[in-house]
């Protein structure tokens, strides 16, 4: 019997940015495929966040194309939800944690958002489903950033998407809140099929959850299992000098990334110290 393979969710094809004489990257082929878990690796400067940008049409690719459930990709489609990277909201914003995640199961509509009897039902799931019931009237800016951070996971899941884009959602919080907040987005992908598109600089709290890794360095990419990338002949060859990956306790050790590469927040500079990818 043979098994069917789903339609992906999200296909590239050929895909190349550049910014002048600056290449990011050049001929990216990719699919991703609903209820697949995609972590997208790299220093800074490589494109990670462009990459999203192109997915959500903010950003056009210099060549190639890309296409989301088999059209091109636009602007404002509720078949993507996205979590931004952390930024606190200011003091004074009155908006409060429900009201935000109603943006996120009505805001495709135009206008105001419609308090509706399902939308509010919707929004009361959603915030059950993060954790966030009990300070679900309270406003937004008053919460820590760990909360903060669970009702944009529950804005960007509201709508029940397709796809899910993250970008660096565990940048600035601790350990137990980057374990909450990756669990949540696993949890989302395994109910929805929803598929994850996950920029990060670190690997190792996602890395039970990730399916397939891209990885973005030099101007060249990788795609494959953590396994199959994630190892000292691959990203030797990335960062065209010895890299050495050591797997200790179920985490992911780098050595080795020289000086001049940007990476000071992936990789350490100096051959003989430590950092995890």
């Amino acid at each position: 019997m043979e098994t069917t393979i789903a339609e992906p969710v999200l296909s590239l094809r050929s895909a190349t940015l550049a910014f002048g004489d600056r290449q990011l990257w050049s001929n990216l082929n990719l699919d991703v495929r609903p209820g697949e878990f995609l972590a997208v690796l790299g220093p800074n400067g490589t494109g990670k966040t462009s990459l999203l940008k192109t997915i959500l049409g903010q950003q056009q690719l210099t060549s190639g194309s890309i296409s989301l459930l088999g059209k091109p990709v636009g602007l404002g489609t509720r078949d993507i939800g996205y979590i931004p990277q952390q930024k606190l909201l200011e003091q004074g914003t009155p908006l409060r944690a429900r009201d935000l995640v109603a943006f996120g199961a009505n805001g495709h509509r135009w206008g105001l958002p419609i308090s509706s009897k399902a939308v509010r039902r919707k929004v009361d799931e959603v915030l059950e489903a993060v954790g966030a019931t009990a300070y679900a009237d309270v406003p937004v800016a008053t919460l820590s950033g760990g909360e903060q951070q669970r009702i944009r996971v529950a804005q960007s899941i509201a709508g029940d998407p397709r796809l899910l884009l993250c970008d660096e959602p565990l940048l600035s919080l601790d350990l137990n809140h980057q374990r909450g907040v990756s669990k949540l987005i696993n949890e989302q992908r395994k109910v929805l099929d929803t598929a994850v598109v996950f920029v990060t600089h670190d690997v190792n709290p996602i890395l039970g959850m990730v399916d397939r890794v891209l990885y973005l360095a030099g101007g060249r990419f990788r795609i494959g299992t953590p396994d199959e990338v994630l190892r000292s002949e691959v990203l030797s060859y990335m960062y065209d000098t010895p890299v050495e990956v050591i797997r200790s306790r179920g985490r992911i050790v780098v050595l080795g990334a020289p000086e001049g590469y940007g990476v000071h927040d992936h990789l350490e500079h100096h051959v003989g110290e430590k950092a995890e990818v």
